[in-house]
């Protein structure tokens, strides 16, 4: 499996010079492809593609690999064109653009990652403490540059001999965990207050904006301003994704867990309507997001993930299995034998039960109270 690491940098001269560059090669590439379609109907391969364009300035990888970048892109669109006629082609030229290396073009000397730029330009020379990449790419992300280095790793084989956990992905709760007897919950309050103030940002710009023309000076800079606060938030937000995600891999891995069944709620969008507040929060669920988050740090430790179909698992009853109401509150009770337990905690039971014996079953014995984890900036 890849995994990558991220090092921020300041910006230089050397670096503007290399983006401006990498614009350069990308406007090249955008233009011969719109240009030969248009006048000559012809859509011109890759390979034809990447020995018009040069650029004595990057290294001949560099310019492929921008060139590769430009048909991804076509290809994503002509993917998206299938269920939307409206997606356009890409078009827009680039004064600044992102700058792969590949393998070729990449070293790793005394503690440096040397990055080469071709006979004409100096190497790009960055202080380095993790080994030798795969590749690397390096953008702006408006104060500095960002340098992303893929390495491939060998994945631990899974064995069959281990615990089972359940994992049940909510919207109050990132996910609750049941491990046997024990059960964690990853709490997500800290996650819906950032949401909650990031919709409120969003509110106040929207109505900032729309009280200045689209297109004049008040208007773009407005909109440079939102854009600068919601990427800060995005980034805080996805701080809280990682690392609740983490802590919970880690209980999982300290527990001698080989398995994970993650509960199916890919659908909860589909045909229902809750209610305007509740549809906002349903719609914003963060459950896709963070079940790949936890299928890749599972997938680092040896620990197999599947999904399964949690339908009524958080209305069953873990030890009569009578299907109650839904719970009105984060705890559960039983209506007919009287179980009483966190609501959370009862769908990861039941997802773990049904992976076990393919069906909900009774648990045995008695279950801890869960243990919580949340969130330290």
């Amino acid at each position: 499996m890849q995994i990558t690491k991220q090092l921020k940098i300041n910006r230089t001269e050397q670096l503007d010079k290399l983006a401006h560059e990498a614009g350069i090669v990308y406007s090249q590439t955008l233009v011969y492809f719109r240009r030969i379609l248009r006048k000559k109907d012809i859509w011109l391969t890759k390979t034809s593609m990447q020995k018009l364009v040069r650029n004595a300035n990057l290294q001949s990888q560099t310019v492929q690999g921008i060139t590769d970048i430009f048909y991804d892109n076509i290809a994503s669109w002509r993917q998206l064109r299938k269920t939307n006629p409206a997606a356009r082609m890409p078009k827009k030229r680039r004064w600044y653009f992102v700058v792969p290396y590949k393998s070729s073009a990449i070293r790793v000397r005394d503690g440096k990652l040397i990055l080469s730029n071709g006979k004409v330009s100096d190497p790009l020379v960055i202080d380095w403490a993790f080994g030798l990449p795969e590749f690397v790419r390096i953008s702006f992300d408006g104060k500095s540059y960002v340098v992303n280095a893929v390495y491939t790793i060998e994945t631990p084989e899974v064995s069959p001999i281990g615990a089972t956990a359940g994992i049940d992905l909510g919207e109050i709760h990132l996910a609750a965990a049941n491990i046997g007897e024990q059960t964690v919950i990853i709490n997500g309050r800290a996650l819906r207050s950032k949401r909650r103030y990031q919709n409120k940002v969003k509110g106040k710009f929207q109505k900032r904006l729309s009280k200045h023309k689209k297109g004049s000076r008040k208007h773009r800079q407005i909109n440079r301003k939102k854009k600068q606060v919601l990427k800060r938030i995005d980034n805080q937000i996805k701080d809280i994704e990682h690392k609740q995600t983490a802590k919970l891999v880690y209980s999982l891995k300290e527990n001698g867990v080989k398995t994970a069944a993650i509960g199916d709620v890919r659908n909860i969008r589909q045909n229902v309507d809750y209610g305007k507040e509740a549809n906002q929060k349903i719609h914003q669920m963060p459950t896709g997001k963070v079940r790949a988050m936890i299928e890749y740090k599972c997938a680092k430790h040896g620990i197999e993930t599947v999904v399964i179909d949690e339908a009524y698992s958080t209305r069953t009853c873990p030890k009569c299995l009578k299907v109650n109401a839904k719970p009105k509150d984060r705890n559960y009770k039983c209506g007919a034998c009287g179980f009483v337990y966190h609501r959370d905690g009862v769908g990861a039971i039941n997802i773990r039960q049904k992976q076990m014996y393919r069906e909900y079953a009774p648990v045995v014995g008695v279950m801890a109270p869960p243990v919580g984890i949340r969130y330290h900036a």
